[in-house]
Formats: structure tokens, C-alpha cells, sequence
């Protein structure tokens, strides 16, 4: 049977020896043991491989202790020892024999790689070890610094005095600025954008909201941008030419009728935005006989207040309130008939939709609030109205109001972000208005003006009305 070499390793203090053990091992262990029928039977004992170490006798190999190395090994006598080897090998011209070299060149080529190892290390240690450009001169871009004194410390390449330093050594001059607020006061100056003063500043007027889940403060800015996108879509234009037996006067006294009666059922104020649109949207696109004209009125306000009420008015409360001029079944036929012209479509944002945004733009009082109301409502029953969207009649209400209440400013930039319109373009509406007011105590239809002239809604039909805007 064939031979196979095997590598004893023996540490001795922590360090790795090695040499080179060549074993001759005898397959035919019962001749070893005296006879073929005891085979494996006497097998030698296996001995401690780790204490072994071969030494090379006349006829065999003779395990024995290994002899104990007085010197501690280290990396530097490794290396010796090695060195030592390979010029023997050279003075010899013959290869190293790694079993002839014994137990001192065993150790060497244990080491060996173990030394590669280190230089590698150290030369890599050497490659991470760099060395630090020293900082350069920092200049810093102050709006403060003059350009003549920019280009003096670019040329010195000196930074400019230190704020910090310059306000211990009690200097007026100001705190210098980074270079990204500066870049940014540029943009904003560069799109129009400046900064505004302290009481030019738009304010939150959701802020008092956050905590009112029926507010959806969330969402209240994308819905009146939806708002603004589609009231064009159901706004009415001028229809009074295509109408042969009606003209604004009988509009003006249906809807003066129709707000006495809304306040008779006390209905919500969105119930007669509602009514007056749905009026409006019918008569532009049907012709109504003037007997028919308070019906269209009644069947409008059922509808609404079924809309937008939770206990809406019955047929019969209708039929009682106009003296039983119509019967029950003309009723709802002319609400069927208004329904299949404006094709079902009642979701509409009406001027009450654009007031309530408007009115808490303005951080309004009670009284306020009462003003905008009124005119808004003057506006309403007023034909000539008609022309302006229902956004620009609830600003110019509130831009009126706040005229003839004498707030100050009269338009501020939070009443421009939130209703979209800027102080000139609201005048003539607003005008309007005001002559309106200013009309209403000498007016027939003075419904509006009763209902406002209750101490309960503050008496706003009582006050002068803004003459210094209709001069203007």
C-alpha cells in the first residue's frame, strides 16, 4: 500500500509550528497482531497526532516528543531563519527541502506568511495615511458689503470681518447673511415676490380650524379651486330679451317674494342662493308665461329646500302660502318640468358658496358679516347683477361691507390670495352694491331691507351707505 504525507501542526506559546510528518501506515493490521483471524481486532491504539513529530530513523519512523524551543518566536527571528534557509539552498544549488531543513526551517515557512501579511498591512495603512490640504480663505457674500468692497477681499483674498466679532467689538453693522437667503431674496425679487411688511402678511384663516373634522381643512383650498373652475359652467347670462311677458321688475318682486317666504319656513341661506339660481338657470332656457312665473318660483324653492334642508317644506305649505293661487299637482309638475331642463344638475357653487369663504378672509364681526349678507342679497334681487360671476358679487360684497363699515385696510393681500381678485376689479361691482343700499329705503320691495333693519341682524340697513366709493 502507497504512503500519504500529513502536516502535524504543534503550538508552542501561541505560536504555529509545523513540520513535514511522513507516515507509513500497513494496511494488513492482523499480520501486525499474529494472525488473520484477530484482524482490526488488535489495532494499535491511536496516539495524541498533536504531540507527534516524525523523526527520520534508519529503518522507519520513530514518533517522539517534540523538542522544546528555548527562544520565543517572533516575526523578526522568522524571517531570519527563513533568510538563513534559502542562502544554504543557494550555496547547495539545491532545492529546499522543507522535511531536511528540520524544525527551525518549518518554522520559518510557517512565518513566512505571516510576514507577507504584515507588510501588506503596513503598506496599506501607508496608502489610507493622507495628508489634510490646509483650509483655504473663505469669502463670504454679504448684501450689506459694498461691490467695490467685494472686489477688495477677493484681490487681498482676506474674509470680510466676522459679524460675530464685529458685534462684540459693539459694531452697528448688521449679521451677515448665508448665501441661500440671499439667493433666495433675489428669486423672490427677480418673480415679483418681495417681502411683504408685518400687517401685509397672509394669514392662516384655516389655522382656528385644524381640530374641526367638518371644516376638512385638508381639502377646503382644493375645493374652492374647483369652485372657481366651474362656475362659468352654470352661470346665467342675459336672458331677459328672450323672455316676451317678463321683464326685471317681475323678476324683482318674485324674488322679494320668494325671500319673505324663505324667511317665513326659516329656512338655511343656502336653500335661497339655491332658489334664485335655479329660477335664473330655468328662465334662460324656457319660456314662462307671467301667470306661470310664481309657480317656477315655488317649484325652484321645493326643489332647494329639498337639496339642502333636513325637514324641507311639503307641496301643501307651498300651495297655503301663495293663497291657494295653484294646486298641488301644478306644483309638482312644474318641479318635474324643472328638473328635466336643468337635466338634474343642482350641485352649483352659488354667491352664499363663495360668501362664507370670503366673509372668514375677512376676520369679520357680527356686524360685518350682517352687512355682507345684506348687500349681497340687494345684489341678488337686482337684475343687472347678473353680468358678474357669483365669486365677484360675494367679494365686492365684502369689499363694500368693509367701505361702509370703515375697516381698515379696506383690501388686504389675505382677502386677495383666498378670493382671487385685487381691489380694481371689485370697484364696479362694488359701486353697484352701494347704490343698491343706498336705494333701499325708497325702494317698493323693501323685504330686504325689513329683514335687515331687525336689531337681531345688527340694524346694517340703518347705516349710511359708503358714498366715498361711489365718488371715487
Amino acid at each position: 500500500m502507497g504512503s500519504r504525507p500529513a502536516l502535524v501542526q504543534h503550538q508552542n506559546r501561541g505560536e504555529a509550528v509545523a513540520g513535514d510528518i511522513i507516515v507509513k501506515q500497513k494496511k494488513n493490521m492482523a499480520a501486525a497482531a499474529g494472525g488473520g483471524g484477530g484482524q482490526g481486532r488488535n489495532r494499535r491504539a491511536l496516539g495524541d497526532i498533536g504531540n507527534l513529530v516524525t523523526v527520520r530513523g534508519g529503518g522507519g519512523v520513530v514518533d517522539a516528543k517534540p523538542s522544546h524551543i528555548s527562544r520565543p518566536v517572533t516575526r523578526s527571528f522568522c524571517a531570519q531563519l527563513l533568510a538563513n534557509a534559502q542562502a544554504a539552498a543557494e550555496n547547495n544549488k539545491k532545492p529546499v527541502d522543507k522535511a531536511a531543513i528540520g524544525v527551525d526551517g518549518a518554522i520559518a515557512i510557517a512565518s513566512k506568511r505571516a510576514v507577507v501579511v504584515a507588510q501588506k498591512k503596513a503598506a496599506a495603512h501607508k496608502k489610507v495615511v493622507t495628508v489634510k490640504p490646509k483650509p483655504e480663505n473663505v469669502i463670504e457674500i454679504s448684501p450689506d458689503t459694498s461691490e467695490q468692497q467685494e472686489e477688495d477681499v477677493k484681490k487681498e483674498k482676506k474674509p470680510p470681518l466676522n459679524p460675530k466679532k464685529a458685534s462684540e467689538d459693539g459694531s452697528s453693522r448688521k449679521k451677515t447673511q448665508t448665501l441661500t437667503s440671499i439667493l433666495t431674496a433675489r428669486s423672490k425679487a427677480a418673480c415679483g415676490l418681495t417681502d411683504k411688511p408685518r400687517e401685509e402678511q397672509i394669514l392662516d384663516i384655516d389655522a382656528v380650524d385644524v381640530n374641526n373634522e367638518l371644516a376638512v381643512v385638508e381639502y377646503v383650498e382644493d375645493i374652492y379651486k374647483f369652485y372657481k373652475l366651474v362656475e362659468n359652467e352654470s352661470r346665467v347670462h342675459d336672458y331677459m330679451d328672450s323672455q316676451p311677458e317678463i321683464n326685471e321688475r317681475m323678476r324683482a318682486i318674485l324674488v322679494d317674494w320668494l325671500i319673505e317666504v324663505h324667511n317665513k319656513f326659516e329656512l338655511m341661506p343656502e336653500t335661497l342662493y339655491l332658489t334664485i339660481n335655479i329660477v335664473d338657470r330655468y328662465l334662460s332656457i324656457n319660456t314662462v308665461s307671467r301667470r306661470e312665473l310664481q309657480l317656477v318660483g315655488m317649484g325652484a324653492m321645493l326643489m332647494a329646500s329639498k337639496y339642502e334642508e333636513i325637514w324641507a317644506p311639503e307641496v301643501n305649505d307651498f300651495v297655503c302660502i301663495s293663497d291657494r293661487a295653484y294646486s298641488h299637482e301644478q306644483v309638482l309638475i312644474m318641479e318635474k318640468r324643472i328638473l328635466g331642463g336643468l337635466e338634474w344638475n343642482l350641485t352649483v357653487p352659488t354667491p352664499y358658496v363663495f360668501l362664507v369663504r370670503f366673509i372668514k378672509a375677512s376676520d369679520p364681526d357680527q356686524n360685518m358679516e350682517n352687512m355682507v349678507y345684506f348687500l349681497a342679497e340687494l345684489g341678488m334681487m337686482n337684475y343687472t347683477t347678473i353680468i358678474y360671476c357669483p365669486s365677484m358679487i360675494a367679494a365686492s360684497a365684502v369689499y363694500a361691507a368693509r367701505c361702509t363699515l370703515n375697516k381698515t385696510p379696506l383690501w388686504n393681500e389675505t382677502l386677495k390670495r383666498h378670493t382671487g381678485f385685487s381691489e380694481p376689479q371689485l370697484r364696479d361691482c362694488a359701486k353697484l352694491l352701494v347704490s343698491l343700499h343706498l336705494m333701499a329705503s325708497e325702494n317698493k320691495l323693501k323685504v330686504i331691507h325689513r329683514k335687515y333693519s331687525n336689531p337681531q341682524r345688527g340694524a346694517v340697513a340703518l347705516l349710511p351707505p359708503a358714498k366715498t366709493l361711489l365718488s371715487t
